[in-house]
């Protein structure tokens, strides 16, 4: 009866390399000669071998495969593997960002929870501000204001994910470009929750959503493709001009008084040339589309105009910003 050899496809490759590349392939060749020798002769009970190629590139040597078969159903596809990559990353962010404190994870959604009321606190009652498109201020508020909070949280740490995780940038060979995702999807999670308390606001105060809430999944779709433009071009750039987090810091702090978010159009009385270029704003299109959706309940298609902008805009920035990563990338470990 033939044993089985379970590969595991793994990259682990230590910078300090102190022979030619040639030299160690040699080594490995050898190792697993010995490795399928002391198989056959029942000195060890199994092998598992963690290899950094393609699931067709392993095959056992002719020389022993009368002995062993590949069991190929063990070899994950490259892209499972990558996607659980990413997703344990992002869970163990999301977790160790609130290590230590007493309330834990719970502080990712108290923040936002009491910058929201402290807004509905001096616009409703401090200035006494009325309904907006007939609907209350509040449900006005929390559909512009849950989507910004993704952004500003998914941004921030996406530009500075690169210092965060140093150690995997200058310690092993890794796929340094997924880090910025894993911040993101860190921020997912809190966003997540949020959709589901803004969707519970709605329906509490006699508003449920209707079939056109389900469009929030395509405006989440389209917030979280912006950031990841955005993201790959300033997660190379902090690398070499620190200062630019503060800038971005600065930035977030000035978009969202300029985004709509507090106010409306209609009720500044703004048109014309100002209005046109406040809505140049690609975040200004993700607000209106939880707002569409909610509110208004406007479909997609029905502005073709700011989804075409917003989608040539994103991908313009996507290209820009990923040939920029890909071009400083090799020196990321001198620099961090």
């Amino acid at each position: 009866m033939k044993k089985k050899v379970i590969a595991y496809l793994h990259t682990h490759w230590d910078r300090e390399w102190y022979r030619e590349f040639e030299v160690f392939r040699i080594r490995l060749l050898r190792v697993f000669d010995n490795v399928l020798n002391l198989l056959e002769q029942n000195k060890i009970p199994s092998f598992y071998a963690m290899m950094g190629v393609k699931p067709n590139n392993i095959q056992i040597p002719p020389s022993h495969s009368d002995k062993f078969t590949l069991d190929e159903s063990a070899l994950p596809i490259a892209s499972e593997a990558m996607f659980q990559l990413i997703m344990n990353l992002a869970k163990n962010d999301f977790k160790t960002k609130y290590a230590g404190s007493y309330l834990g994870i719970v502080w990712a959604f108290v923040q936002p929870i009491v910058t929201i009321l402290v807004y509905w606190f001096v616009f409703s009652v401090g200035l006494k501000a009325g309904n907006v498109s007939d609907y209350p201020f509040v449900l006005y508020l929390v559909s512009g204001i849950v989507p910004w909070f993704f952004f500003q949280d998914a941004l921030n740490g996406g530009t500075n994910a690169l210092m965060e995780y140093n150690y995997l940038v200058k310690k092993v060979v890794f796929k340094i470009s997924v880090l910025p995702i894993v911040k993101m999807i860190s921020a997912l999670f809190v966003h997540a929750f949020f959709v589901v308390i803004l969707l519970v606001i709605y329906t509490f105060m006699g508003y449920p959503p209707s079939l056109y809430a389900l469009q929030l999944i395509y405006y989440s779709f389209c917030i979280f493709m912006l950031i990841l433009a955005l993201t790959y071009m300033t997660s190379a750039a902090v690398v070499f001009f620190r200062d630019l987090s503060q800038i971005i810091n600065i930035a977030l702090q000035v978009g969202v008084w300029v985004t709509p978010i507090m106010w409306d159009f209609n009720d500044l009385g703004l048109g014309g040339i100002l209005a046109k270029i406040l809505k140049l704003n690609p975040v200004f299109y993700i607000v209106q589309g939880y707002r569409d959706s909610l509110i208004n309940k406007v479909a997609i298609w029905q502005h073709p105009v700011l989804t075409l902008y917003f989608w040539v805009f994103t991908i313009a920035v996507f290209f820009l910003g990923t040939r920029l990563f890909k071009k400083l990338q090799v020196h990321f470990a001198d620099v961090l």
